[in-house]
């Protein structure tokens, strides 16, 4: 397993946000994380960003437990991030946005060539490099949030609300994208309020409620599961 995630509890404040959390992604993984709105779905990302610090549980991350590191260090491991809400600098150009991704140590070496890589994936951030983040598009932003993280050269990627606020025709390129980098050997943990193309795309999933985990499986077995079926796809 590249990432395994054992017993992780939060809280803020007195209120539990995450009890008992167990998780494990394989080399080559889609894994999707579902769940209603406070579920406990972006405070697991953030746990395990370094973001939040957990009062008990293990993040293990190729072979070292990381619960509790600080986000940089964690970023410089491997694990890459892309927010919800897409978190760019709006005040910055395109391209110092991209330049901030290449900021990590891990990403130095390889910044032109990975610049390079992201224009190719993505020619209208090429065309928008002088221009102010800001006034892109919410697609366009998501294109630089993903860029950005890649700029940092992560063995691992977690999507937070990757569709959020996107137009239809938009959502369908972004998961693609998502694919694509899987398909190139990207293990993925993929939280989306879009259930069903989450659980079609993942090897493995998850369903969160109230901080704990309370389904397991591929993605197909949730797919056909009668209870998300019924909680999630309104079937």
């Amino acid at each position: 397993m590249i990432l395994s995630v054992t017993g992780l509890n939060l809280f803020y404040g007195d209120a539990q946000a995450l009890d008992e959390v167990s998780l494990e992604v394989a080399a080559g993984d889609i894994v999707a994380v579902v769940g209603s709105n406070g579920a406990g779905k972006s405070s697991l990302i953030r746990t395990i960003a370094g973001i939040e610090k957990p009062r008990s549980g293990q993040v293990v991350y190729k072979g070292v437990d990381i619960a509790g590191w600080p986000s940089h260090r964690i970023c410089n491991l491997g694990i890459g991030q892309v927010a919800e809400g897409r978190q760019i600098f709006a005040g910055l150009t395109v391209h110092e946005n991209l330049e901030v991704g290449a900021y990590l140590q891990r990403g130095r070496h390889k910044r032109a060539e990975t610049m390079e890589r992201v224009f190719e994936m993505f020619p209208i951030l090429r065309k928008r490099a002088d221009q102010l983040a800001g006034t892109l598009s919410g697609g366009e932003q998501q294109m630089l949030a993903i860029s950005r993280c890649l700029l940092g050269q992560p063995e691992l990627i977690m999507f937070d609300e990757p569709s959020l606020g996107l137009a239809p025709t938009i959502v369908q390129e972004v998961f693609g994208i998502i694919k694509h980098l899987n398909e190139d050997g990207m293990p993925i943990i993929l939280v989306e309020q879009n259930v069903a193309i989450s659980l079609r795309m993942a090897n493995r999933a998850y369903v969160l409620e109230n901080g704990r985990i309370v389904l397991t499986g591929s993605g197909d077995d949730l797919l056909r599961d009668d209870r998300v079926r019924e909680a999630y796809l309104g079937l």
